[in-house]
């Protein structure tokens, strides 16, 4: 069974280019509108000479600043883990739309998202943002989101006077639970909104050192993380937070000693680490039930610790981010890896 679809949320498949009939006229309504918001050099948004106390404020993204001399007051998020840090800051009377869910929003989102436009299934064109009217663009893969091939590269949304913002995780060389808590905490800045972010942080926190405590004296265990399965396994490797996900939750990703977040290895390599349990990731097309069933009619993973035991877990792809799931997804892992510890 070919199960080979990595057509995920950080790589998503090239969109045909918008039509650009009337990108210019809207583009400078679009700066007139913002001219509250204007840039102000890489990565920056400037103001009136009236900023509010407190502002201008910066922030560090990946060695570039941003900078708004005021909270912004109509973000657009693209992509889930972006939309959910907004929501769980309760910033959503901020927010002008935003685009690209992998799955539902947290039910503790639902309500406040139900009031956020939605502005593209995917991502919108330049067009689309424009007529949103944005002051902000917070971007979960940047390097998708921001495609200059798109249309919707950051020196076009810049001069369109929209301030934009990638998360950390595009350029840190480890993700960790840190890199989210930063995250966290660089949105909760630039909105003004450094108390509900220190909450958040904090109930992470709690959430993590519950399940230290309820893991203590458990002997971890091998994992072997499955995106995806063809010709080769797709899996983590030990850049991503999902290593560190793993590790939290009772377990040593097989494949942790890969510097990349994710990676192609061979079935025979996958095999001979004998991983005493996998973890599938949960998105797409492709149902976990179908992978699973690939996993156990390989010949090789077959053989495997893992498969003979069944021992299976799953975790939404949406939760394999540097976002506010972080805290959720390490106390789920560690319930399905150590059923016996659950609580």
């Amino acid at each position: 069974m070919q199960l080979h679809d990595r057509s995920d949320r950080r790589t998503p498949r090239a969109r045909t280019r918008p039509a650009r009939t009337r990108l210019i006229a809207l583009a400078a309504a679009g700066t007139a509108a913002l001219a509250g918001c204007q840039a102000a050099g890489p990565g920056g948004s400037g103001g009136s000479a009236d900023s509010p106390e407190g502002y201008p404020v910066t922030v560090d993204e990946c060695g570039r600043e941003v900078r708004v001399d005021a909270p912004p007051e109509r973000a657009v998020t693209l992509n889930q883990h972006a939309t959910e840090v907004m929501l769980a800051l309760g910033l959503e009377e901020r927010m002008a739309g935003t685009a690209y869910l992998d799955d539902a929003v947290l039910p503790e989102y639902e309500d406040a998202y139900e009031g956020v436009p939605v502005l593209a299934d995917e991502y919108p064109s330049f067009e689309d943002l424009l007529a949103a009217e944005p002051d902000f663009v917070y971007a979960g893969y940047p390097g998708s989101a921001f495609d200059e091939a798109e249309g919707r590269g950051r020196d076009a949304l810049e001069g369109a006077g929209m301030a934009t913002y990638g998360s950390l995780e595009q350029c840190a060389d480890e993700v960790t639970v840190e890199t989210a808590y930063q995250e966290i905490r660089n949105i909760g800045t630039l909105f003004g909104a450094e108390d509900r972010a220190e909450e958040l942080v904090a109930g992470i926190e709690d959430r993590l050192a519950g399940v230290e405590g309820r893991l203590d004296g458990t002997e971890p265990v091998d994992v072997l993380v499955v995106d995806s399965l063809g010709d080769t396994v797709f899996t983590s490797g030990g850049s991503g937070i999902g290593d560190a996900i793993i590790e939290r939750a009772g377990g040593r990703n097989v494949f942790t000693d890969l510097d990349d977040v994710f990676a192609d290895v061979s079935i025979e390599d996958a095999a001979d680490r004998s991983p005493e349990a996998i973890v599938f990731y949960d998105y797409g097309a492709i149902p976990v039930e179908e992978k699973i069933a690939a996993v156990e009619d390989d010949p090789l993973l077959s053989g495997t610790p893992a498969v003979e035991e069944e021992r299976y877990a799953v975790l939404p792809l949406s939760s394999a981010v540097a976002g506010v799931r972080v805290g959720d997804a390490v106390a789920d892992v560690a319930d399905q890896l150590h059923p016996g510890t659950d609580g």
